[in-house]
């Protein structure tokens, strides 16, 4: 007759704390998953926002082209006949009316880059590298559109003509005109930097991927 034979000891357990530490949380639940969730409204509803915020932008460079021709300084200009043939002479050749011209334009440009950058922060507070570029060749289309605002609604850009119609020796005002084309950089240069100011300082910041844990005990559960 054989001995009855010894059935196994039960499996033990785990604890509580150990269970909870094992088990793996669900895929969206705090893990890599919630994270990549969170991470923006998808590439092509970017895109499609960027795209917008670009024309949005350049079609404000109409009102900064009514302002530069509405405050730009009037560079005098005088006609007279020599020899028979039409010249054109600076009224004032000490005037710094040509520099006040482009300096407008240029002051113009910056308070449209803070007040653009503004904006689009306060609208889309995410921001993303679509939105930075869409706001930046916004900034530079709406200043060539200023640009040619500003010289369609200025004086005659033919002088000559100009100067015939108003008669020999009478002073009028010369075509706007931008000497220094790097005004047109002032715009998408201080967009740039205040949104990117604004999203430093204000903007959400992004979910820890590894959050905080407590400390542990000798056997990887954590301490209560």
């Amino acid at each position: 007759m054989t001995a009855p034979l010894t059935p196994p000891p039960p499996p033990s357990e785990p604890s509580p704390h150990q269970a909870a530490w094992q088990v793996p949380p669900p895929y969206g639940a705090g893990g890599f998953g919630s994270a990549y969730e969170q991470d923006g409204p998808g590439m092509k509803t970017e895109l499609r926002e960027a795209a917008v915020i670009a024309v949005a932008v350049a079609l404000g460079g109409a009102l900064l082209g009514v302002l530069w021709w509405w405050l730009a300084p009037h560079v005098p200009l005088v006609g007279d006949v020599v020899d028979k043939q039409w010249v054109v002479y600076l009224g004032d050749s000490e005037g710094e009316q040509a520099v006040g011209v482009d300096g407008t334009f240029t002051l113009l440009g910056l308070a449209f880059g803070f007040v653009s950058a503004l904006v689009v922060f306060l609208v889309r507070r995410r921001g993303g590298v679509p939105l930075v570029v869409a706001l930046g060749v916004g900034g530079f289309l709406g200043s060539l559109l200023a640009w040619r605002v500003g010289i369609w609604l200025g004086p005659a850009t033919d002088v000559i003509a100009h100067a015939k119609s108003v008669g020999k020796g009478v002073t009028f005002s010369a075509p706007l005109k931008l000497g220094a084309k790097g005004a047109w950089l002032a715009w998408p240069l201080a967009a740039l930097l205040v949104h990117l100011g604004l999203t430093g300082l204000f903007g959400p910041r992004d979910p820890d991927p590894y959050p905080q844990q407590g400390p542990y005990g000798p056997h990887g559960s954590p301490l209560t």
